[in-house]
């Protein structure tokens, strides 16, 4: 019993002491008071700009103009200002039924989205969001009015996603521009926008896109599920969202498609999937996704469909070339010799002579020396980035071979291979492939062809086991889905592409209705 008349005690000294701090941060009527304390809670700073103005159709009452300089719209900011000074000098007889809280809001202030806030916290975050405060002496709440702005980058064409037909728009870091740019393609009054905000410092705004109707209930409570129980401190990516919504951890190919183009997001939501977009990043996530989505590009929906078919099956034969060639090699090389021409294992035969290190030893060498040479391109400067991994490459390659350190087919299927895994349309599938392509080369090095087809087994049941938000990842193929092979590998042709993918979309036997109506963009893809 004692155990709980304390636990009873602590239990009312910690809500008596929640309620004192609740009173704390209650506005006052003491204007210089509240701009004290909004001053302290931000912890000063030159960037916070307080303008205090008198109206005297109100008995020269104070009010004050708060905002951060920076993440605010100048131009509305100096508009705002000087309609204020303007009313204040009208010299109209004030009514008795009105002060001036009710007479800014509802006749002075010309912005069109306002809300009242009560509390010194709420001022300070609606004023981090990019809001201006105005605050009026004697009233206990303030205006917080939108002119949220500032530098931001223009809509340019998307630097990792390019085309050469097709929409040359791309998402920016505001998240704002990219959901404007979501409304002018999809006008459908069905198209649903829902915000969240994630991250305890940064506080980062989140939007939830979808298509009510047509995306699925339960993938659109899932995604809601998996939002609400990310607990972190900051989110500066939807790279930091993917890791904590992704199904499995532990896998090298990614479960949710990334993009910053609108064109490719609207045929997603078309297509009955979700787009999560993330403020501060052009990087759009997809979901639930397969992997055969990972292997098409917008400009496929743009060509026309034997030209697209063609692109795809080079994609996809590029990313076998990527992750298997340096294996096959090493395994024929070493194990497998009677399965060269004879003319051309004396050609090898030739080559290696006087070659110090096995085939597996001089494949990794060549494969760690380009991973070098590219990271090294990615991180110098534009202008000469490109330079160095090609001259480096080509430079260490012509080096290696007069040296005596690497036989000249090894760097003929090293080049080869770096330039297929270029071709891959998804970034972050190509890396997956290159980490593959290592661990194959280990298995060939070590038990020839019989190591890499074991290796391509187990490789082929993790994808069957993989789910993008329960959906199975290597659909249509596993399950075997018939009606969606139709823009698979091969993309028929616009008029024969009538339905939605099944077990994707809500209404998955949907034919759409109207003569001559054709299907968005990216539609059919599984």
């Amino acid at each position: 019993m004692p155990n709980d008349k304390n636990a009873t005690s602590s239990g009312k000294t910690s809500s008596s002491s929640g309620q004192a701090k609740q009173a704390e941060q209650v506005l006052l009527p003491d204007l210089d008071m509240n701009i004290e304390r909004l001053h302290r809670f931000l912890g000063g700073g030159e960037d916070i700009v307080c303008r205090t103005l008198q109206h005297r159709s109100f008995d020269n009452t104070r009010y004050a103009l708060m905002y951060i300089d920076g993440i605010v719209d100048g131009g509305v900011i100096s508009t705002m200002l000087l309609g204020l000074l303007d009313d204040a000098n009208q010299y109209a007889e004030m009514r008795e039924d009105t002060t001036l809280h009710r007479h800014l809001t509802e006749r002075s202030i010309a912005i069109g989205k306002l809300s009242e806030i009560e509390t010194v916290e709420q001022a300070c975050y609606a004023m981090l969001e990019g809001c201006s405060i105005l605050i009026v002496e004697g009233s206990l709440r303030a205006i917080a009015m939108d002119t949220t702005g500032g530098k931001t980058r223009a809509v340019e064409e998307p630097s990792s996603q390019t085309v050469i037909r097709g929409p040359k728009e791309g998402f920016t870091e505001n998240l704002r521009t990219n959901t404007s740019l979501i409304r002018k393609i999809i006008k459908s009054p069905d198209l649903r926008f829902e915000y969240k905000m994630i991250g305890r410092q940064t506080r980062t705004n989140i939007a939830v896109v979808y298509l009510e109707g047509i995306a699925e209930a339960e993938v659109i409570k899932e995604v809601h599920r998996r939002l609400d129980a990310i607990d972190i401190d900051g989110v500066l990516e939807s790279g930091y969202i993917e890791e904590f919504i992704q199904d499995r951890a532990f896998t090298p190919f990614p479960l949710l498609q990334n993009t910053e183009r609108p064109d490719t997001a609207s045929a997603a939501l078309l297509e009955g999937q979700v787009v999560i977009m993330v403020s501060g990043t052009p990087f759009a996530l997809v979901a639930p996704v397969t992997f055969v989505k990972f292997f098409q590009s917008s400009e496929d929906y743009y060509q026309r469909y034997d030209i697209a078919t063609f692109l795809r099956i080079i994609r996809m034969t590029s990313f076998f070339i990527s992750m298997l060639l340096p294996s096959l090699y090493i395994a024929i090389t070493t194990f497998h010799q009677e399965m060269l021409p004879t003319s051309l294992l004396i050609s090898l035969a030739a080559q290696r002579e006087g070659i110090p290190f096995p085939a597996l030893l001089e494949a990794f060498l060549m494969e760690i020396t380009f991973e070098i040479l590219r990271e090294a391109g990615v991180r110098m400067p534009r202008i000469i980035g490109p330079a160095i991994s090609i001259v480096g490459a080509l430079v260490l390659g012509q080096a290696a071979v007069q040296a005596g350190i690497i036989s000249a087919a090894m760097v003929i299927v090293v080049s080869f291979t770096a330039i297929a895994s270029f071709v891959i349309p998804a970034v972050n599938m190509g890396i997956a492939a290159r980490l593959i392509r290592f661990i194959l080369m280990i298995l060939a090095g070590t038990f020839g062809l019989f190591g890499i087809m074991s290796g391509l087994m187990i490789l082929l049941a993790h994808l069957c086991g993989l789910r993008s938000f329960g959906k199975p990842y290597m659909m249509p193929f596993a399950p075997f889905v018939a009606s969606n092979l139709k823009d698979v590998l091969v993309r028929v042709p616009w008029w024969a592409m009538r339905k939605r993918p099944v077990k994707i979309a809500n209404d998955n036997n949907a034919i759409r209705e109207g003569a001559g109506q054709k299907p968005s963009p990216d539609q059919e893809g599984a």
